[in-house]
């Protein structure tokens, strides 16, 4: 099977909220790849031209829903949002969530589930939905994670037709 390389692909960040900005910054520059933020409010602006910002309306999910329209297969997304995670998933693009958790086919059912139960505790106050702090652990995670997920994303491709 010949290989053909991988020539373009993006980095998605759900931007609300979203505790590695800075990190997603040094990875992408290092590896010479565009990023785009997307979230419904204000975001700094960068002078760098391979950053890019999306503001969306304030509607529910308009960020979550600009992203899983854009986003493809070999490109990367940032995003703490589970059911955001399982469109991703789907169109074959590389997830990762903020604290450096992965998301994919062999996850992503379970992750979806315990999403949905979590949230069912929640509405019948069997549970009060801690989440721990974001640490310095889960900063490091991210970055190690999130390399690997753009150096896979760089990586040649195997071609699916019959030519050579």
């Amino acid at each position: 099977m010949a290989f053909q390389p991988k020539i373009e692909f993006m980095i998605y960040v759900d931007a609300d909220a979203c505790p590695v900005k800075p990190e997603i910054l040094k990875v992408a520059e290092r590896h010479g790849i565009e990023v785009t933020f997307v979230a419904n409010s204000g975001l700094r602006p960068s002078r760098d031209p391979m950053v890019h910002n999306v503001i969306v309306s304030a509607s529910f999910d308009a960020a979550d829903n600009w992203i899983a329209e854009h986003a493809g297969a070999g490109d990367v997304v940032v995003t703490a949002d589970v059911p955001l995670a399982v469109r991703c998933v789907a169109t074959g693009a590389l997830v990762s969530g903020p604290t450096g958790r992965v998301f994919d086919n062999t996850n992503i059912g379970m992750a979806s589930a315990m999403r949905d139960l979590g949230a069912h505790l929640r509405e019948t106050g069997e549970s009060k939905g801690y989440s721990p702090a974001f640490g310095p652990k889960d900063r490091s995670r991210f970055l190690e994670t999130f390399d690997r997920l753009c150096r896979r994303a760089k990586a040649p491709t195997p071609r699916t037709d019959d030519r050579e």
